[in-house]
């Protein structure tokens, strides 16, 4: 059984988000894309929308939560090595998002974080199961 993941975010200005994930690399699916929002590809199963809070607001019957005053949800991206983590981590900042927290580094999994331009918080990180 095939299963893919789409997650929607809301978020305050689409483009500035597009504008922010674009500068560390991420494509978008130019099919769903509007003033209403933007598909942030993760990967081949994996995609983001990112919505408007005006249209979330149109999803959901509860109110939308504001990052910076409450967490939701946290969200993890796996890499292939530790300087892809800092990369990410170093493009994130320039882009202008917050770094989370400093590095943590458990021998078989490296860590960091950051928290994007809407108070999302992205866990980055690089593991090898084997060790």
């Amino acid at each position: 059984m095939s299963r893919n993941l789409y997650v929607t975010l809301p978020v305050k200005d689409v483009q500035r988000s597009v504008h922010f994930f674009a500068a560390l690399g991420f494509a978008f699916n130019p099919k769903f894309a509007s003033d209403n929002g933007a598909a942030l590809i993760i990967n081949d199963t994996t995609t983001v929308m990112l919505a408007s809070e005006a249209f979330f607001s149109t999803l959901t019957k509860v109110p939308i939560t504001d990052a910076r005053q409450a967490t939701e949800a946290l969200f993890s991206l796996s890499l292939d090595s530790r300087a892809d983590v800092d990369d990410l981590i170093r493009k994130a900042v320039a882009a202008g998002a917050e770094e989370g927290h400093d590095p943590e580094d458990y021998g078989f999994m490296y860590q960091r974080a950051f928290i994007d331009l809407d108070g999302h918080q992205w866990g980055v990180f690089q593991m090898n199961a084997e060790e």
